[in-house]
């Protein structure tokens, strides 16, 4: 029950872009990644490692990783130099 009150406050507060986000930029491939909604900073903070993990796992390179509050308009973007919420 409080994974699922969780989930829908991290959704309405993504919905008025209160949420926290972590973005993930690699160079190697070209993308930007975003992971979230979280309801707290905290939270992000915490799963951040993770995701940098798995991108290595997978052989991404120059990973430059931050959390901030956005409405990303798609969780991947490829072959665009730049890119931020």
């Amino acid at each position: 029950m409080m994974a699922t009150l969780s989930s829908f406050l991290a959704d309405l507060s993504n919905h008025l872009g209160l949420a926290w986000w972590v973005e993930i930029k690699t160079l190697s491939p070209i993308c930007t990644y975003f992971f979230g909604p979280f309801l707290i900073r905290k939270e992000a903070e915490a799963a951040l490692f993770g995701y940098v993990e798995d991108l290595e796992a997978e052989q991404a390179q120059n990973i430059v990783a931050h959390i901030q509050r956005c409405h990303p308009p798609h969780l991947t973007i490829c072959n665009e130099m730049e890119y931020s919420c």
